[in-house]
């Protein structure tokens, strides 16, 4: 008997996917229905898928490694599809090529005549900022399938049964032998389920489900961000021949704030100040977002402006921004001050305008003195300026 690593080509300290390249490819250029039923072909599968069912197992491998085949005596042979060293040659088909595969080739396959799970649902909804702030109840409207109540979910017209399908005889599916291996697919005539409707519900036409439109009351929580997503157990489509109802995702998106921009748990608002009360300073109103466990219920808070305050200068105000999900912290309101200037003056205030240019200095005006300053000194490094 051949070395089991040699009959796959393969070193000993091979790993895992190095061993299932190998049998794959071996066993697509040996398998006996690719080769016309050639007994060398064959002989030469059953021993690379034997090699391969002891090499894949941990355990059989490591007798294999020590003690060689007397370690794994009595785990080859057999003319079967389970011969191959104790393992279930449908496994390893469906193992390394998929349970497709391993049902083309005599695999057991994993479906099954029984209660279906329903499929999962996904509904897509937008919420406010204000709903992300606080947490809401929203009732949203699911279409989905519900058993059919006329034939209570058989499919079948009311009064009558299905009937056992006399294609697999209720198993779902059907065998039959080709060449080395017996071949087990799915039941045409019954599509898997074991059943035949020979008098279908009219409600449903036979399928046992119908559409319905279902509203359900969703849970938003606070601190939700855009792109989150809440997950309603058996809130799915119905299963089938009694299965439990598939999931229902429901993912989030929070519509754009007119005043507001959410960056983390922090909330930006950009406040416009006339120049006076920037010059001077002064008490500006800033809105705050209602709701929450740590809010005082007030729509807006008092911020005092320094004097001299220039656009862009932020004022923090704590634990006014967007409450955790995960913990009671809370981010803090980032007010941003955009200094206005004003427009469409009187001829008197711009009279008093000119008047203060004129008494302005370098002293009430740094910034501009000393960009002056910088940009003279570009203009007389420029040629020919």
């Amino acid at each position: 008997m051949r070395d089991f690593y040699e009959v796959l080509g393969v070193q000993r300290g091979c790993d895992e996917a190095g061993l299932k390249s190998a049998f794959r490819k071996l066993a697509m250029e040996h398998h006996p229905d690719r080769n016309g039923g050639c007994e060398e072909a064959t002989g030469r599968f059953k021993e690379i898928n034997e090699a391969y069912s002891i090499l894949s197992d941990p355990q059989k491998r490591a007798a294999y490694d020590r003690y060689g085949h007397a370690g794994v005596n009595g785990g080859g042979g057999g003319g079967g599809p389970q011969g191959f060293g104790g393992a279930d040659m449908n496994d390893i088909f469906s193992e390394v090529f998929g349970d497709a595969f391993g049902e083309m080739f005599g695999g057991r396959g994993r479906r099954s005549n029984g209660p279906a799970r329903g499929a999962d649902l996904r509904y897509d909804l937008e919420i406010t900022l204000e709903q992300a702030y606080s947490g809401s109840d929203v009732e949203i409207t699911v279409p989905a399938s519900v058993a059919c109540e006329a034939c209570h979910g058989s499919g079948a017209k009311p009064g009558t049964n299905p009937t056992v399908c006399n294609g697999c005889g209720g198993q779902g599916r059907v065998r039959a032998s080709q060449g080395f291996f017996a071949i087990e697919r799915t039941c045409p005539r019954c599509g898997g389920s074991g059943k035949l409707i020979l008098d279908p519900c009219q409600a449903c036409h036979g399928h046992g489900q119908v559409r319905r439109d279902r509203t359900l009351s969703v849970r938003i929580p606070a601190g939700v961000d855009d792109g989150a997503r809440i997950r309603l157990s058996g809130e799915g489509d119905a299963g089938q021949r009694g299965g439990p109802r598939g999931d229902l995702y429901i993912f989030l998106s929070v519509s754009p704030h007119d005043i507001f921009e959410r960056e983390g748990l922090d909330l930006l608002c950009t406040v416009p100040v006339p120049m006076t009360v920037a010059a001077l300073g002064g008490d500006i109103e800033a809105p705050c977002l209602l709701g929450g466990d740590n809010c005082d219920g007030e729509a807006r808070k008092t911020v005092k402006v320094p004097e001299g305050t220039q656009t862009g200068r932020t004022i923090r105000l704590k634990g006014r921004g967007m409450p955790s999900l995960r913990s009671r912290e809370r981010g803090d309101l980032i007010v941003e001050i955009f200094v206005e200037t004003p427009s469409k003056l009187t001829a008197r205030q711009k009279e008093l305008m000119r008047e203060l240019a004129g008494l302005c200095g370098e002293q009430q005006h740094p910034k501009s003195a000393s960009f002056v300053g910088k940009a003279k000194k570009f203009w007389g490094g420029v040629t020919g300026v």
